[in-house]
């Protein structure tokens, strides 16, 4: 009767002909260096103190640039995004010129500030959509405090985003604004890689 192996030795055996790749990890390294790298502009140029992405990347080594300059637009195309607040706003100007260095565009540059004007018109639009949503639905969130105060003897206020009707008609409402205004996002997207693709 033949000896039985053991997993760990089944595993050797049959990872024994693969050799580590040094070159694949070396370009795999500097690519996660290369989102390190953005990440890091982007929090810098957030607090207003970043120096160049693209001059940061030209430090580097000759062969491992592609690589780092990859995993920077993999993180920079990533962040192109509506936003939630006006504070946003500035990290995607940030995004837009870390970009802009990477794929040496001037009508990418054009494109994108096209894009901050429109996005900038989103937060206007959402505010007052809020603003609006809000008014619509304040007669039936006083109805629903008149109904509380009846029950607990004591007058009640209600915070529109503690209450799930409330809440399920916002997002509703909001949702078809930011539908719209998310394929504008995605279309910026796709220009930034290809033309990513072509530099």
């Amino acid at each position: 009767m033949g000896r039985i192996k053991s997993a760990l030795e089944i595993a050797l055996e049959r990872t024994e002909n693969v050799k580590g790749d040094k070159a694949s990890i070396g370009l795999f390294e500097a690519k996660q260096k290369g989102k390190k790298l953005a990440n890091d502009y982007i929090e810098k140029a957030s607090s207003g103190s970043a120096g160049s992405l693209a001059e940061e990347i030209n430090k580097a080594p000759k062969e491992e640039r592609d690589s780092l300059k990859q995993g920077a637009l993999d993180v920079l195309i990533a962040q192109i995004t509506l936003p939630a607040v006006p504070e946003d706003l500035t990290r995607l100007q940030a995004v837009g010129n870390a970009l802009t260095s990477l794929i040496a565009g001037r009508p990418f540059a054009q494109y994108y500030q096209q894009f901050l004007a429109e996005v900038n018109h989103y937060l206007e639009q959402a505010a007052q959509f809020e603003e609006a949503i809000k008014r619509q639905y304040a007669p039936k969130l006083r109805q629903k405090e008149e109904e509380l105060a009846r029950r607990l003897g004591r007058q009640v206020k209600i915070d529109p985003f503690q209450d799930p009707e409330f809440i399920a008609f916002y997002n509703q409402n909001i949702n078809a604004l930011k539908g719209n205004y998310e394929t504008l996002a995605e279309q910026v997207r796709e220009q930034a890689k290809a033309l990513a693709g072509n530099s």
